[in-house]
């Protein structure tokens, strides 16, 4: 997820300072996003548009709506529309590199294989994982690989669900993975599909991270990438520490390309290449949210 970048236009709606920090401390409160103060025209340009499909006259009744408590689908649509799901297959590729160098041949000797895909918008980054693990082991359903897609968003966790894209996105997905994996109709030009076996590795879930998480793991790797790019410091080291303690021992985090740990979790994770980071021995703690 990365915000998009504003588009100058006249103002439609009143929008105070007192607007603006109110909108802002909804948003740390129920997602833990931090809104600036140099956001406040982005904020307008994106929100917009929900007063108007909301008719709603004024941001400060914007405000009195999604105070509602019948309004939980407008205060995602509100934490959907301040974001923009920006992703590809095989997204930053020395972080795939280091899956199949480092962990895979630790998996052929494992009963049980776990990977997050944290924050997983429309789902390439989860199936790019799911084909890196077909690609070693065809048999990887029944050797217990499995793959949990979390992303706040429903509307974006219903795209990944259906795993239906452009057609255009599949030059990113190497020649080989390609050919095999994934699936076009005639029926349904200018789209490809998810071939059922990726699909099958794959379980979307929608979650909020700054809330209570409903599992425990262990998980061998975890990806939450451009995620924590939205947080306050707070935020984020407190989102470190748990994906860290989630982690089983020698397992791998990967991160997007601006972040980096900090806090607490440094303590519990090694950095093992770019944007990479690696649990280290004797770290194994249950995590709290």
């Amino acid at each position: 997820m990365t915000l998009s970048p504003l588009e100058a236009g006249p103002r439609e709606f009143t929008f105070t300072d007192d607007d603006f920090r109110n909108l802002a401390k909804l948003a740390r409160a129920e997602f833990g996003l931090s809104l600036a103060d140099s956001k406040k025209p982005l904020v307008y340009s994106r929100l917009a548009r929900r007063l108007r499909a909301r008719n709603v006259a004024s941001f400060r009744d914007y405000m009195t709506l999604l105070a509602a408590e019948a309004e939980g689908e407008e205060r995602l649509e509100l934490v959907s529309a301040l974001t923009t799901n920006v992703t590809s297959f095989f997204r930053e590729k020395h972080h795939f590199d280091s899956l199949q160098s480092e962990l895979l041949p630790q998996f052929s000797q494992q009963r049980r294989v776990r990977i997050w895909s944290a924050g997983c918008s429309s789902g390439q980054e989860a199936f790019s994982t799911a084909m890196t693990l077909l690609a070693a082991f065809p048999d990887a359903a029944r050797r217990d690989m499995r793959i949990l897609a979390t992303d706040i968003d429903p509307a974006i966790v219903r795209k990944a669900r259906a795993a239906r894209y452009p057609l255009e996105e599949r030059a990113a997905i190497p020649a080989a993975l390609q050919s095999r994996w994934t699936v076009t109709r005639e029926t349904d030009p200018g789209f490809f599909e998810m071939a059922p076996d990726v699909k099958a590795l794959v379980t979307f879930g929608e979650l909020n991270l700054v809330e209570p998480w409903p599992f425990r793991g262990p998980f061998d790797a975890i990806f939450c990438r451009n995620v924590a790019i939205y947080f306050d410091q707070e935020t984020q080291q407190t989102l470190w520490a748990n994906l860290a303690r989630m982690l089983r021992e020698g397992g791998l985090l990967f991160i997007g390309h601006s972040e980096r740990v900090s806090g607490p979790a440094t303590s519990d994770l090694a950095t093992a290449g770019v944007t990479t980071y690696r649990k280290r021995p004797g770290r194994d703690r249950p995590a709290t949210n």
